[in-house]
């Protein structure tokens, strides 16, 4: 059975560099498969200008495989567009009406500088990771998988929390550019298990110190980063951070 295929209009941000002044283009597409991804779709768009002599829109991707977080963009208002629970990359075109306009940007935040077009620069999130989302200890040689008892419930839930790709949806929906979702996903990871404990105390301090030197706002407790993460991580990691951090304060 042959696909679908439908008729749009995207209207695009494009900027030269980060010193550029950017603005909207709008481009024509016909004849676009709804079985193709959002990625997908952006290739053709760039084959097409190409092939009329115009310089492509750059984007980020890497594995489209909704594991590397790099395709972060802004669709119709919404962070990775029309769907719950997928990246951008995971995004199909069935979600797009035939003779739609689609919008598409790149994140609005401060502390994600654009470099070009739709591609921003998320070093923040490293530098945050940097300052403690880590294990630095010793542990010795790799144990046997049992070797540490860790209660079930702990090592799902730390899981979870490591599900966290730093794609920057969270920063980018909150109204006040928090990243309080993102760092307690990476706070919770370690803080509930053996290994992680040991560092707990100074790791929320300097992740949550990094967090504000690099100008990210304060969370608010809205949800909105909640709604948009595509890998459903849950204000409860917001909880424990505040727990952690408030814990690391009573001590010193």
């Amino acid at each position: 059975m042959a696909s679908k295929t439908i008729n749009i209009t995207v209207k695009i941000w494009r900027q030269k560099n980060a010193e550029a002044k950017g603005q909207f283009e709008t481009y024509p597409l016909k004849d676009i498969s709804t079985d193709s991804s959002f990625l997908e779709m952006l290739d053709v768009l760039n084959e097409q200008l190409v092939g009329e002599g115009k310089e492509p829109v750059a984007f980020d991707h890497d594995c489209r495989e909704g594991i590397c977080g790099m395709c972060s963009l802004f669709i119709n208002g919404r962070a990775h567009g029309p769907d719950d629970l997928v990246t951008t990359c995971q995004l199909h075109m069935r979600k797009f009406k035939d003779g739609e306009t689609v919008t598409i940007e790149p994140w609005r935040v401060g502390s994600f500088p654009i470099i070009k077009d739709l591609v921003v620069n998320r070093n923040a999130y490293e530098q945050i990771m940097q300052a403690g989302g880590f294990v630095s200890i010793n542990t010795g040689g790799i144990p046997d998988a049992n070797a540490i008892p860790i209660p079930k419930d702990d090592a799902d839930e730390a899981m979870d929390a490591a599900a966290c790709i730093g794609c920057g949806a969270c920063v980018a929906t909150c109204k006040n550019s928090s990243a309080m979702l993102f760092v307690s996903a990476k706070v919770s990871q370690l803080a509930l298990l053996p290994q992680g404990k040991v560092e707990a105390k100074q790791r929320a301090l300097n992740m949550v110190a990094k967090m504000d030197e690099l100008g990210f706002g304060n969370c608010s407790n809205t949800g909105a980063c909640e709604m948009e993460c595509p890998k459903g991580i849950t204000l409860a990691h917001i909880a424990r951070l505040n727990r952690e951090f408030l814990m690391a304060n009573v001590k010193n």
